[in-house]
């Protein structure tokens, strides 16, 4: 069985020095990083040698499409300042040395069109394929997210991230898979994944209830049975958060982060251990 690779989201540390979280990434048997996509505030030359003294990686960007960075608005302003800060977060892309960016269509949570939804489609396309052709140059490649339907109304299944990527005519990029939104949305997650084939290029990993994998009820062998049939060779990123009623500082606080760190590349590993022993 392939040996999967798998990163941590430096966001699900809420604001911790960078020091701390690579040091608790790399120390409990990581391969990567997944680097937060605000450019105004992470110093890129400082996340390359971190990461590179802890012996690790950096898988991916995950920027943060909140009011305001929306691709698909009606407003052209609007637009043009949302792929203004995607053409800056493939730009921290390149200076961390992280092969690809994370990219939605619309600011979260919209659920909602604000125009005609065929417009709205047709606005996506174009400022992904905008932002996708700057980030070519720059040797960037971007994976398209689907959310559930409480984020956005336009991306919720695999199938129309598909439809999406294939109509911007890019070849540096695809569709990412999160399993979170996916248990909401997808009526089979393996077949989601089959289905999406070879656009697939990055994972997000989190269970049911977004917590580590483990603590829901995802079928995390099944999963990855069939990205291991697929021969998927990207990451797999955790983007979790802390079980309810954990602490929000000191020590106590350290704790629950070392311990859903540990519990999420723990049951991976465990269910890959599984999976080498057959079905």
């Amino acid at each position: 069985m392939q040996r999967f690779r798998y990163a941590y989201n430096l966001i699900g540390y809420s604001g911790e020095e960078l020091l701390k979280s690579i040091d608790r990434v790399a120390r409990l048997g990581y391969d990567a990083v997944e680097v937060e996509g605000e450019p105004e505030t992470v110093d890129p030359a400082r996340v390359r040698k971190l990461v590179g003294d802890a012996g690790l990686a950096v898988s991916s960007v995950c920027p943060s499409f909140g009011a305001g960075r929306d691709l698909s608005h009606p407003d052209p302003e609007v637009r043009d300042g949302a792929m203004g800060y995607v053409r800056a977060v493939a730009e921290l892309a390149h200076a961390v040395g992280a092969p690809l960016i994370i990219v939605a269509p619309t600011a979260y949570p919209r659920t909602q069109p604000l125009a005609d939804p065929e417009d709205e489609w047709r606005w996506a396309v174009e400022s992904v394929r905008s932002v996708g052709e700057h980030a070519a140059s720059l040797g960037v490649d971007l994976s398209l997210e689907c959310w559930n339907r409480y984020g956005t109304y336009m991306l919720n299944r695999l199938e129309q991230g598909v439809r999406m990527w294939r109509e911007t005519g890019l070849e540096n990029g695809g569709v990412m898979a999160d399993t979170y939104h996916m248990n909401i949305e997808e009526r089979s997650l393996p077949e989601a994944l089959r289905e999406t084939g070879g656009l697939l290029n990055h994972v997000h990993l989190s269970d049911s209830n977004r917590l580590a994998p483990g603590w829901g009820h995802t079928d995390f062998q099944e999963i990855l049975y069939t990205l291991q049939d697929l021969g998927y060779r990207g990451y797999l990123a955790f983007e979790l958060i802390l079980p309810p009623g954990s602490p929000s500082g000191g020590a106590a606080y350290e704790k629950a982060l070392d311990d859903t760190t540990r519990q999420a590349i723990q049951h991976m590993k465990e269910t890959e251990q599984r999976l080498s022993q057959g079905r």
